[in-house]
């Protein structure tokens, strides 16, 4: 198993990942109206301003997980952080150190940016993904709750 930055010839594989990744989610409630794809991933995550960056765990050729970030700032601790977007590993390659191995490699792209932390948000009734993040030795922010706020159409 190898971790490496995501490429253009992933799209596909990264689109029928976040297919799959979707379906799950709206399996356990999540009535949100996904529109992220491999055209999307194509679209926002290369050229000349991508709004993320991609790692893929690579199995012999095949990617079986993802994780998907970008960089950010926490003006409280005034410190550099990666922004976990995705992270996603298909359920036959689970348990296997995957999600873990993606995990460290953000942390080591984070480091070498002079970044701190990694923060993401789950879904809350995601237990299995709440779960392998407390076994890595993730904290809860208990005193912040995400908001956002739309605009345009």
């Amino acid at each position: 198993m190898k971790i490496r930055k995501a490429k253009r010839e992933d799209a596909p594989a990264i689109g029928a990942m976040l297919e799959e990744f979707c379906a799950f989610l709206k399996s356990i409630g999540d009535d949100t109206d996904f529109k992220c794809n491999a055209d999307t991933f194509l679209r926002d995550g290369f050229g000349k301003n991508p709004a993320f960056k991609g790692l893929v765990a690579d199995n012999n050729g095949e990617a079986v997980g993802y994780l998907l970030y970008h960089f950010g700032y926490n003006t409280d601790l005034a410190i550099r952080i990666v922004h976990i977007i995705d992270l996603y590993v298909r359920p036959e390659y689970r348990r296997q150190g995957i999600g873990k191995a993606l995990m460290e490699k953000a942390g080591e792209i984070c480091d070498k940016a002079g970044g701190k932390r990694l923060f993401w948000s789950v879904y809350t009734p995601n237990k299995n993904a709440l779960e392998f993040y407390r076994r890595i030795g993730a904290r809860h922010t208990k005193d912040m709750e995400f908001m956002y706020l739309p605009l345009g159409k």
